[in-house]
């Protein structure tokens, strides 16, 4: 093999079946409005021959050049390469860490890419933290994948239907409103406020619902009230969650198990083949899912920004969790 090495392209110039939702222009323009961040989509090449493609942002911190694909606290999951199964993500790690130091100017990275194992990591020399969730397998009948739903999860969707609660599609903007709202509360219950702004809510809504690649759902009571929310985009083999929200009030009547539901048969109809629960929320074994763990890579450039990248992410905890506090008083 050649030495890998990556240029950068225009995103318009790439088309590809094999990308994630989080590499579309779609989501990286969302990405890229909500993170004040400049997008960057490379092309990876074994010497003249192209053998994939690298998506990420940058951000500037203090000045500072930072490379995330995807970063911390942009509300994204996975992005990193887009390869053939022949090329090694060690090299091609090592390949985008000369390309982000040396030809991008920056002083960070960091990556999650499905495919990356801890091993690649290690051998490039990239720290990382394993990032855990939870995958619930499509292509299995309506009937096998309603049974691998706890007991508990198929009497809360029975009761859900009994208790005349209707999930519906939403398409309009209001949504945004319904959906934090509700948001806010379940945060509240941890005296906690949600960890981003509700014009993240409306920018992602204006730019991915025209795509037809996002499900906005709605659950109403008999009454028809808005009583749950929930936010899920998709694109070739796989569906995820976004986001959900819900009025505490009306968490007996089991809205949350409906809606879930009500997602993975909407997308599963168009042919995705699994559902990527996203990090995090061991209510969420209930669905049925095996555990995953994608490992989240890192690297700095300088030592001393690998422990104030650190020291960030702890103020950021420290100053959630004050929020809540003083909106609890």
């Amino acid at each position: 093999m050649s030495k890998l090495t990556l240029s950068r392209v225009e995103h318009s110039q790439i088309q590809g079946k094999y990308h994630t939702i989080f590499q579309t222009i779609d989501w990286m323009r969302f990405v890229s409005q909500t993170q004040n961040a400049e997008p960057v989509v490379a092309l990876v090449r074994d010497g003249e021959c192209q053998v994939g493609v690298f998506y990420g942002l940058i951000i500037k911190k203090y000045g500072l050049r930072i490379l995330g694909s995807p970063f911390p606290g942009w509300s994204t999951s996975y992005m990193g390469f887009c390869l053939e199964q022949s090329v090694s993500r060690v090299e091609v790690l090592l390949a985008l860490k000369k390309f982000a130091f040396s030809v991008l100017k920056c002083i960070h990275i960091e990556i999650m890419d499905r495919h990356l194992k801890e091993s690649d990591l290690k051998k490039a020399r990239f720290k990382y933290k394993q990032q855990t969730g939870f995958e619930v397998d499509l292509t299995k009948s309506e009937e096998a994948i309603f049974a691998a739903t706890t007991s508990a999860c198929r009497r809360c969707i029975r009761k859900a239907a009994r208790n005349g609660v209707r999930i519906e599609i939403a398409d309009d903007l209001s949504f945004v409103d319904d959906y934090y709202s509700q948001l806010e509360e379940v945060f509240a219950k941890q005296n906690l406020v949600p960890t981003y702004p509700i014009e993240r809510v409306r920018s992602l809504i204006e730019c991915l619902l025209p795509t037809g690649n996002l499900l906005l759902l709605r659950a109403r009571d008999k009454e028809g009230d808005c009583i749950a929310t929930g936010i899920f985009p998709a694109l070739n083999d796989t569906m995820y969650f976004w986001g959900g929200g819900s009025w505490r009030r009306y968490q007996i009547l089991r809205p949350n198990e409906a809606m879930q539901w009500f997602a993975m048969l909407y997308w599963k109809e168009r042919g995705v083949s699994r559902y990527d629960m996203g990090g995090g929320g061991d209510y969420k074994r209930k669905y049925g899912g095996v555990a995953i763990a994608v490992p989240w890579g890192r690297k700095s450039k300088y030592l001393v920004f690998a422990y104030l990248r650190n020291i960030g992410m702890y103020l950021f905890i420290i100053k959630q969790r004050i929020s809540g506090w003083r909106k609890q008083r």
